[in-house]
């Protein structure tokens, strides 16, 4: 068992009954703090005899999340005893994942009450490994988008008692309306309620703020079905052309290999096909599309609502000009603009140890200086890369019958930097 003494912050999850479901250990924790930061509804739960200082969360959150580190005893010398009260578990989705980004697990306490997911699963009797567990809480409804697939069992944190509603619209547009929404509120608490009904015919007036969704995801005929692996089709997206197609797209983002919490530079980029792409592989990949075409930054836009991803960080203006102050990148795509001054360069520098680089060219002046950069850059400093022509061929009719038309080739430079 741990030496909880050496733990000078104390986060306890609390559930929807309060401080009677509250484990005796836990209610020792906060006897023996100093102070306690939590919401309003928390913070009343604390017996009157306990004498030290209530903060309520103040906005933004991380205001509260730089005064707890200050009281740091590294920090302050002050030693004080600090206690945070958070909903359910403060690591799903919570405060406590927020702080551990500042401070270590060596001087924190942990005390979960049980997930909002868990309460879900027992309610409705699905295993908690077969089901996807998303939130909207502070997010778009459209986060959803990429989940929604035909069996897909769905359990959603909502933001207010206007998400349910708002989500079966959400299905019913894609072609899921025949899918079954469970809404249950004030889970755990003697308020516990909890209502159903199909997306297409939701008529349920709004109930309780606090609430969650179960959602299973049962297509019709004309359902929308767009998978998370790279290569969507062509018509999923709005563009005027300017477009990686799909199979080239495909073959890009297999070369740039989408990973959880790094972040792709979609240079150039179009309508944003492969930044949405890469989003959309994993909610926690992080992208940004720089582009200049003001026109096209609409269509990039609309494209990350339409496709799920509405926290693509969108950039406008020229390459290399705007890359100055963009977050250092794991990966790189450069799908035009190859004889933009020092483009590859800019980005080469810029992308971090290990990152990807993946430049597309459709010209000869293109290809040159794919060529060039590879023969001075492959084997320098452990950097490691090909060059590979991408032929692609559709067949499309030719009066009663049918022939392939070739699509211009595209000469791909993939280049990995060394560590």
């Amino acid at each position: 068992m741990p030496d909880i003494t050496k733990k000078w912050l104390r986060i306890i999850g609390i559930g929807e009954d309060g401080w009677d479901d509250l484990a005796a250990d836990s209610k020792e924790l906060l006897y023996e703090a100093e102070i306690v930061f939590g919401g309003e509804r928390h913070l009343k739960m604390i017996p009157e005899d306990w004498e030290g200082e209530r903060i309520v969360w103040p906005s933004p959150i991380r205001d509260a999340v730089t005064k707890i580190v200050s009281w740091r005893p590294a920090e302050s010398g002050s030693g004080k005893i600090v206690a945070v009260m958070a909903s359910g578990d403060p690591l799903c989705y919570g405060i406590a994942a927020k702080l551990l980004r500042h401070l270590p697990i060596e001087e924190i306490w942990i005390k979960p009450a049980l997930t909002t997911f868990s309460l879900i699963c027992s309610r409705v009797g699905w295993s908690l490994p077969d089901v996807e567990t998303l939130t909207i809480h502070g997010r778009p409804v459209e986060m959803l988008h990429p989940f929604v697939q035909p069996g897909a069992k769905l359990l959603v944190l909502n933001k207010d008692e206007g998400s349910p509603k708002q989500t079966a619209k959400l299905l019913t547009a894609r072609g899921f309306g025949k899918s079954r929404i469970t809404v249950l509120e004030h889970l755990g608490g003697s308020k516990e309620r909890q209502f159903s009904g199909k997306a297409d015919s939701w008529t349920h007036p709004e109930g309780a703020t606090l609430n969650a969704m179960a959602l299973e995801c049962i297509p019709e005929s004309n359902a929308t079905i767009l998978s998370r692996i790279p290569g969507l089709p062509d018509e999923a997206f709005f563009h005027d052309g300017q477009l990686t197609k799909r199979e080239i797209r495909a073959v890009s983002l297999s070369r740039l290999m989408p990973v959880v919490d790094q972040v792709l530079w979609d240079v150039g980029a179009g309508c944003g096909s492969v930044a949405i792409e890469w989003m959309r592989t994993s909610p926690r990949c992080r992208a940004v599309a720089i582009e200049k075409s003001k026109s096209r930054l609409k269509l990039i836009k609309q494209n990350s609502q339409e496709l799920g991803v509405p926290m693509l960080q969108i950039i406008s203006g020229s390459a290399p000009e705007v890359l100055g102050d963009l977050p250092a990148p794991d990966a790189v795509f450069i799908g035009g603009g190859l004889s933009s001054g020092n483009l590859l360069e800019t980005c080469w520098n810029a992308l971090k140890p290990g990152g990807r680089l993946v430049a597309n060219a459709v010209t000869l002046e293109g290809e040159q200086k794919l060529l060039q950069w590879q023969n001075e850059n492959t084997g320098k400093s452990g950097a490691s890369g090909d060059l590979t022509r991408l032929s692609i061929s559709r067949a499309e009719k030719i009066g009663k019958f049918q022939g392939w038309k070739e699509m211009r080739s595209v000469v791909q430079l993939t280049i990995i930097k060394g560590y």
